[in-house]
């Protein structure tokens, strides 16, 4: 194989692993409804119901490894992000971080509406978001701000649209550089229109990391922490079925009586033990998990890219990542670390098991020591006693007559999942474990 085709299988696995596949595709004045200062409820009724965990602009993501970049700036622009609601609720509120800014942001006008579809809102929904009574915001380098409660009924399993104006900033944006969701960028302060004709789609979400309501009946919230798998690499974009996605579907198919709401922190190229694409899962830990809003419980599903990405890179001209290497005993240290740390903040944690990648295409990447280090992981979380429960990924998509690979109907590209698999992983998931 020549390298100019290595390197060619090398983007094309790269680009998947941090979420795969994702392909680019008159105002209307809202009701203003006040909200109440504060929030006007009580904070440990909230749950979070969507999330996007943050990354760091520039030079360590995936892109800009491989000649791009999806990291920006923002000058007197809205972007309109769509997101699905986990479970629904009668108020709600967003979250917005600055967290890897080096300046205060500016944040002018806030909307939030469910979508129509596409760009598109329904304008009799669209309510206008405060933030501490204030229309606009300036929020600290390094800061989170949480905004007031706003009325407005979510449906669970629905698309919400949060607009944000951004008047003006110089430096590139704390983001989340794939999802499998189209939000849109659009010029100027339209963050109330009803549409935005001719916006720029993107797979990115941007400062806009978590929305979270109130709902009618008490319930937890489940994270679910891992990479592009997690992500929901290989599955179909806008259409809500990565396993975090199907698997709120499963805990919750009576809207109006949810049961668990499902979050997914996951980042592409994630790695447990070492910065990649976004900050290693030891050192996001606190963020993405332990301060979402009504976190109960965690599903921690991290390992795979720490085996596979030291052994890859240095085919394509990183050779520094091959002192990145670790052993079994290495992830199983650090998955060890996540227990302990989830069990002392009082959450039930779920271990789940990394699923094979044999039949990747990518030269390097399966070796007889790499599924070794794989299997001895694996046997380490079903058998080690180190997790509440355990959720064997592996044993429901592998191929019965090769289990070093996926089985062919769930197979993406060797690593990431096709939708029936994500299906399958959201099925391997024991539901009464889970809600015990």
């Amino acid at each position: 194989m020549k390298l100019s085709r290595n390197v060619f299988v090398m983007k094309r696995w790269i680009a998947a692993a941090c979420a795969a596949f994702v392909a680019s595709s008159g105002s209307a004045l809202a009701q203003p409804v006040a909200a109440t200062f504060g929030g006007g409820a009580p904070a440990t009724g909230w749950v979070a119901t969507w999330t996007s965990a943050p990354i760091v602009p520039g030079e360590t993501t995936i892109d800009s490894l491989f000649g791009g970049n999806r990291s920006r700036a923002f000058a007197n622009e809205t972007i309109r992000h769509v997101t699905h609601t986990s479970v629904g609720g009668r108020r709600i509120r967003v979250r917005v971080s600055n967290v890897f800014g080096k300046t205060a942001l500016r944040l002018g006008t806030t909307y939030v509406a469910l979508s129509a579809g596409g760009s598109a809102i329904y304008p009799h929904t669209n309510r206008r978001v405060t933030w501490s009574g204030q229309s606009a915001l300036s929020i600290p380098a390094g800061a989170v701000a949480l905004s007031d409660a706003v009325e407005l009924d979510v449906p669970g399993g629905a698309e919400l649209a949060v607009s944000l104006h951004l008047p003006g900033s110089a430096e590139q944006a704390t983001f989340h550089e794939f999802t499998l969701q189209t939000s849109y960028i659009a010029s100027g302060d339209v963050a109330n229109a009803a549409d935005l004709p001719g916006a720029t789609p993107t797979p990115a979400t941007y400062y806009l990391t978590a929305v979270e309501v109130l709902p009618y009946e008490p319930v937890g919230t489940l994270v679910a922490f891992g990479d592009s798998v997690t992500l929901g690499g290989g599955s179909s974009t806008d259409q809500n079925r990565t396993w975090p996605d199907r698997l709120s579907a499963r805990l919750n198919p009576n809207p109006l009586r949810p049961r668990l709401s499902v979050v997914n922190q996951g980042i592409g190229c994630g790695r447990l033990l070492w910065d990649f694409c976004g900050p290693s899962g030891a050192a996001r830990f606190d963020r993405d998990v332990l301060t979402a809003s009504g976190v109960t419980r965690v599903i921690v599903a991290l390992g795979i890219n720490d085996i596979m990405i030291p052994a890859v890179m240095p085919m394509f001209g990183k050779p520094d990542f091959a002192a990145q290497t670790v052993s079994a005993h290495d992830i199983i240290v650090g998955l060890h670390q996540l227990s302990m740390r989830a069990r002392n903040a009082g959450l039930r944690v779920f271990g789940a098991t990394i699923t094979p990648f044999g039949s990747s295409a990518v030269p390097g990447l399966f070796t007889p020591e790499n599924e070794a280090r794989r299997q001895a992981v694996n046997r380490w979380i079903r058998t080690s006693g180190a997790f509440d429960g355990v959720i064997d990924f592996e044993a429901a998509v592998r191929d019965p007559s090769n289990p070093a690979r996926l089985l062919p109907a769930y197979d993406a590209d060797g690593v990431h999942l096709t939708d029936a698999g994500y299906q399958a992983m959201a099925n391997a998931v024991n539901l009464p474990m889970l809600l015990w």
